[in-house]
């Protein structure tokens, strides 16, 4: 397959978007920063990224899952697992197992590793304070500097509801818009200073929802650098009815777990 990765009218999905094989991982088009999403505790998403960082050869991996000062600790060469995830203090982080995150670091062992995470504590006094005045850079670059458009608010909050089992108490639902559009900013940020440090190519990786080419991190990305080419793609575990918004997807099989919604119960 051949596809073109579209620079400009970043909001909008491209010509060729398409549902990919795991083969196609291996012949990506190129791109200066390639988001790559993942259902968390899905391992076979995992294996997936990994194929693809070791196709891409990036310069940078920047990690949904890491801090600025946690990735700041990953040394050169690279350490062992064990050695890494005692360093990242990855067991008290509330992440999925390390031993599906670290051959992602090791597929590009070379890269320099930034972290676009945002401490719990940064959360809770974004709620308080609102997104722009916890971001370390310019909100206005991100569009943190502005409210939503009514309708697209409400939009944003009725995906928040359904992805919390509709069990939530309505007035916390702009929060909950709040700290993602804030997650968005931070992956478009770290992304951009990757690039600007290393050259490029970057690698992202995130969460699915985060690597939405409409409203996520790469729409982010485009408004504050719209000359940067950049790829999304997404990864789900079940088929999807109508084009995801990515410029390239796949579908795995489920990943067996609990139901989500008993934690609301």
């Amino acid at each position: 397959m051949i596809f073109r990765v579209l620079c400009t009218a970043a909001l909008a999905l491209p010509s060729a978007a398409a549902e990919i094989s795991p083969d196609d991982l291996g012949t990506l088009p190129q791109a200066d920063v390639i988001f790559l999403g993942e259902v968390h505790d899905n391992p076979q998403h995992h294996i997936h990224q990994t194929l693809a960082v070791s196709a891409i050869v990036p310069s940078a991996l920047v990690f949904e899952m890491l801090t600025a000062e946690q990735a700041a600790l990953v040394p050169k060469p690279l350490p062992d697992q064990g050695t890494l995830g005692a360093l990242l203090e990855w067991d008290d982080s509330g992440w999925p197992d390390f031993a599906m995150y670290y051959p992602i670091f090791a597929a590009a062992p070379e890269a320099t590793v930034f972290g676009a995470g945002l401490p719990r504590a940064a959360v809770r006094a974004a709620l308080q304070d609102g997104p722009a005045a916890h971001f370390p850079g310019d909100p206005a670059q991100f569009g943190l500097d502005s409210a939503l458009e009514a309708d697209d608010q409400a939009a944003r909050e009725a995906h928040q509801a359904r992805a919390h089992c509709d069990m939530l108490p309505s007035d916390l639902l702009p929060g909950m818009v709040q700290i993602q559009r804030l997650r968005d900013a931070l992956l478009a940020e770290a992304a951009l200073r990757a690039h600007a440090e290393t050259g490029g190519p970057v690698v992202v990786i995130t969460g699915t929802e985060h690597a939405r080419r409409d409203i996520g991190a790469p729409a982010k990305l485009a408004r504050a650098a719209p000359d940067l080419a950049s790829l999304a793609i997404g990864q789900f575990e079940h088929a999807q009815e109508t084009p995801p918004p990515h410029d390239l997807w796949l579908v795995t099989d489920p990943h067996p777990r609990p139901d989500p919604c008993d934690a609301f119960r």
